[in-house]
């Protein structure tokens, strides 16, 4: 257990780490965390956090009131947006991906359908460009995404990627309340 600190630094403000990341140190951190699962579950239980795992990356979760994950729940919505649109513009588009804004844009100009999603995305944007850059923001700051070269503009997609689609693949909207959910 060399890295408690920078678990803790990382995890506590509800970021991932992913074992598949760009960075060196993520993927020994994530190597450690590996090997020692049960100390720093064991560790992190004493401070009421709960080191959880998924298909290639840790996080922090708890037992929260109603009222908390409702609001969580309402934070999912625009998630659920964002995997549409990246969905629709690469039906593989999954951990391991790379991707730069400049073929995300490229897509856009021959694709009507990927159009009317990204026009619903970022209200505050008023360019493309501008909400696909918000929208790679989005993935950078949860951890769905690092950028790999600044230069060119290239992200990955990281194995915390595989939280966001679990979350919403867990919603099961029933067939009589599908028709009270305003479009």
């Amino acid at each position: 257990m060399k890295y408690t600190s920078e678990v803790f630094q990382r995890l506590s403000r509800g970021q991932f780490i992913s074992g598949n990341s760009v960075d060196a140190e993520t993927r020994a951190i994530y190597s450690d965390i590996e090997d020692n699962q049960k100390e720093y579950e064991d560790y992190f239980r004493q401070i009421d956090f709960q080191l959880s795992s998924g298909d290639g990356f840790y996080y922090f979760s708890r037992k929260e009131s109603k009222v908390v994950v409702e609001n969580k729940l309402q934070s999912l919505f625009s998630w659920i947006d964002y995997l549409d649109f990246l969905k629709t513009y690469d039906t593989t588009f999954d951990a391991g991906t790379q991707f730069t804004l400049a073929q995300i844009e490229v897509r856009l100009s021959s694709d009507l359908e990927l159009k009317e999603k990204l026009a619903g995305l970022f209200s505050d944007k008023s360019s493309n460009r501008e909400k696909i850059e918000a929208l790679a923001g989005a993935l950078v700051g949860m951890g769905f995404a690092e950028q790999v070269n600044e230069t060119e503009g290239m992200f990955q997609v990281t194995s915390a990627f595989h939280y966001i689609e679990q979350i919403v693949l867990c919603i099961n909207i029933d067939e009589e309340v599908k028709d009270e959910i305003p479009e």
